[in-house]
C-alpha cells in the first residue's frame, strides 16, 4: 500500500494575516460606498459565503443598507428593516456577533418572522457582526450563505475583522458634525445618522401621517405591514407610495392602478 503524504494545512495565524490583507486591498484607495461594496465582495470571496451586506443601525431599527456584495445581497439585507427582527439588528443591541447557522431548524426560534422569511429566499445561514465606530454600536455586516451550516473558527475571525474594518466606509459617509460627535460619543448628534436611512422611506412615512393624521411610528408600521403582507421590500412599496401608484387610507390600502 502506498505511503500517503499527510496533508499540510495552513496555520490559522497564517490565514488571519492572508484575511487581513486580502480586506484591507478590498478597501484600499476607496471610499464610501465603493469601499463598502468592495468589502462586502471580499468577504463572499474569503469565507464562504454566498452573498454579503453592511447595515446601518439606529435606534434599534436597521435604517439602510451601507454596501452589499451585489445581486440579492440587498433584498436580503432589506428582509430585517421590514419585518423588524434579525440576527443584524441583534448584534448591535447585544453588542456582539450573532450567528444562525441554520433558520430552517425547528429548534432556532429566535426570529420567527425572519427566519422563515429568509429561508423562503433560500438563505438558511446568516452571520452578523456589529460595526463599532467610537464606542458606538452603529451597524453590522452580515454574513448570508444558502448552505447550513458554521463558519470556521478562522473564517469566524476573518469576519469579526471584517465587521471592523466596515467601520472606515462608514465614517466616509458622515459630514464632519458626525466625526466630531465620534470623538465625543455623549453628544445627541449620532441621531444624525437617521440621515443615511432609506430616503424613500422617511418620505413616504411623512406622507402618510399626512394624509392619514397618525404618529410617525403607526405610520411606518402600516407601511412595513403592507410591504411584509405583500412580500414586497419596504423601500418599493415606499416608492408606489410616492409616486402615488399606492394610497393609504383609514381601514384599507388602495392601489391606485386598479
Amino acid at each position: 500500500m502506498p505511503h500517503r503524504r499527510p496533508t499540510r494545512r495552513t496555520p490559522p495565524v497564517r490565514l488571519n494575516v492572508a484575511f487581513r490583507e486580502q480586506l484591507s486591498a478590498s478597501i484600499d484607495g476607496r471610499r464610501g460606498e465603493t469601499a463598502a461594496n468592495r468589502l462586502c465582495q471580499a468577504c463572499v470571496e474569503l469565507f464562504d459565503v454566498d452573498a454579503a451586506a453592511i447595515s446601518l443601525v439606529f435606534d434599534g431599527s436597521n435604517v439602510g443598507t451601507l454596501g452589499h456584495s451585489g445581486g440579492p445581497a440587498r433584498d436580503y439585507d432589506e428582509v430585517q428593516f421590514t419585518i423588524g427582527e434579525g440576527p443584524c439588528l441583534d448584534s448591535v443591541t447585544d453588542r456582539r456577533p450573532v450567528l444562525a447557522t441554520d433558520l430552517a431548524d425547528r429548534r432556532e426560534v429566535r426570529w420567527p418572522l425572519y427566519g422563515p422569511a429568509m429561508v423562503e429566499l433560500s438563505i438558511r445561514g446568516v452571520f452578523a457582526m456589529p460595526v463599532v465606530i467610537a464606542g458606538e454600536y452603529v451597524g453590522a455586516l452580515d454574513l448570508f450563505r444558502s448552505d447550513p451550516g458554521h463558519l470556521s473558527e478562522t473564517q469566524l475571525a476573518g469576519a469579526m475583522l471584517a465587521g471592523e474594518m466596515a467601520a472606515l466606509p462608514m465614517l466616509d459617509l458622515m459630514d464632519s458634525t458626525l466625526v466630531a460627535a465620534a470623538t465625543d460619543p455623549s453628544t445627541d448628534a449620532w441621531a444624525e445618522l437617521n440621515a443615511l436611512s432609506r430616503v424613500e422611506v422617511s418620505q413616504a412615512t411623512g406622507m402618510l401621517v399626512a394624509q392619514l393624521g397618525v404618529e410617525p411610528t403607526e405610520a411606518l408600521v402600516r407601511l412595513r405591514a403592507h410591504a411584509y403582507a405583500a412580500g414586497r421590500g419596504t423601500t418599493d412599496v415606499a416608492r408606489d407610495v410616492l409616486d402615488r401608484r399606492l394610497r393609504f387610507e383609514a381601514d384599507r390600502t388602495v392601489d391606485e392602478d386598479d
